[in-house]
């Protein structure tokens, strides 16, 4: 039996227990809680700060990140306004200035903001709050992204919630843009699912692929991956159809082509790799994979290489898939990019590759044993041999 790793990367850690990085710890610590107590003290006249601290640290270090963020949540309920509509106001008033603008990508927020996002879902989820909780979030995820916490109004109230995305798609803010691809994505990674079915949100996307912005077009391409997972033909039609609108930049529409469609294309999807330009069945031959040593130990790497010949000028997509066996005595099977290649007609290019093999991932355990390498071009298995792992 195979399984197939999930798709995420692997890290690697300390062996050492003592100096593993607490992400936890890193971001709700005594100085991030401090600081959001001074951002509340600015927004509320008579803030007590130094008891709110107290009462949030004395046991917020005994909890898991999560955790963390509910509890400080839940010691703001003790802080502000008993009505709601008055303690909306005072998060208003505290939030930070919104995120720069001209950064464009990659600019998530400080965590120490989730907190206000949580204590939205905790007391405004109620039907007389909605409108007041819909603009709230929309401002505080200009100052640390509200994807998690969208999705419980999504599933309370989907009519009232996707049109209010629908307004949001136009947002001038583009984190507000991005929250209604990222809130809406089916399995966005350690967060609540939401009862929409997949192809509801495609019209949000129909307009958000268009956006100026990285940051939006990243997260509408993972969005398409997300859906690859279990609507394949959904993603590869709706891809097509953007193309033929000519609405977004023709470089920027081929990235998030290519972004959206790694899950199908390590699959060997053929209406994927035919999008992006690679034909079925290429007229190519293969040489067997020689290894550089067929015994290799834990923490060292695994080297081969082989030659590809084309008949005809054709491009190429090479990746790999490594078959890992697990403690279970069954196999789990991930594939690995390796490159693209555009051989002329008679071309033949040596592919070398070494792949680490980390026996201190965070997320991939590596048994001894025998391992089987597989050399995949434009979808389609070629070559496969094996070797042997060793403590």
């Amino acid at each position: 039996m195979t399984e197939t790793e999930p798709d995420r990367d692997t890290e690697a850690v300390p062996t050492d227990p003592s100096e593993r990085f607490s992400l936890k710890d890193h971001l709700f610590n005594a100085e991030r809680v401090g600081y959001l107590s001074d951002l509340l003290s600015g927004g509320i006249p008579g803030f007590h700060a130094k008891r709110f601290v107290d009462d949030v640290m004395a046991s917020m270090l005994d909890l898991e990140l999560t955790q963390r963020v509910e509890h400080i949540a839940a010691v703001l309920g003790q802080y502000l306004d008993s009505d709601f509509t008055v303690a909306a106001v005072q998060i208003e008033a505290s939030l930070p200035p919104p995120l720069d603008l001209t950064l464009t990508d990659d600019d998530f927020g400080d965590f120490i903001i989730a907190p206000f996002g949580q204590y939205v879902v905790d007391r405004g989820l109620a039907p007389e709050h909605l409108d007041v909780s819909l603009l709230l979030i929309r401002s505080i995820t200009k100052r640390f992204s509200m994807e998690r916490t969208i999705r419980a109004f999504l599933n309370e109230y989907p009519t009232e919630t996707m049109a209010k995305l629908e307004e949001w798609c136009t947002d001038e803010n583009y984190h507000v843009r991005r929250l209604v691809s990222e809130g809406t994505r089916p399995l966005l990674p350690w967060a609540p699912r939401v009862g929409l079915d997949v192809e509801e949100p495609i019209n949000l996307l129909d307009q958000l692929h268009a956006d100026p912005t990285r940051y939006v077009t990243r997260s509408v391409a993972n969005h398409l991956n997300d859906i690859a997972k279990s609507r394949p033909e959904l993603v590869v039609e709706t891809l097509q159809r953007w193309r033929s609108l000519g609405k977004q930049d023709d470089a920027e529409l081929r990235w998030m082509e290519s972004h959206a469609l790694r899950t199908l294309v390590k699959q060997g999807h053929q209406g994927a790799l035919e999008l992006l330009g690679f034909v079925a069945s290429p007229q190519i031959a293969l040489t067997p994979i020689e290894f550089v040593g067929t015994t290799v130990a834990i923490n060292s790497s695994v080297e081969f290489s082989f030659d590809i010949s084309a008949d005809t000028e054709v491009r190429l997509l090479v990746d790999y898939e490594i078959a890992f066996p697990t403690a279970t005595g069954r196999t789990r099977t991930k594939v690995f990019k390796l490159k693209q290649l555009e051989l002329a007609a008679g071309e033949t290019v040596t592919v070398r590759k070494r792949h680490p093999l980390r026996g201190n991932a965070s997320t991939f355990t590596l048994h001894p044993g025998t391992h089987t390498i597989a050399v995949q071009v434009n979808g389609t298995k070629y070559r496969e041999a094996d070797f042997t792992l060793t403590e």
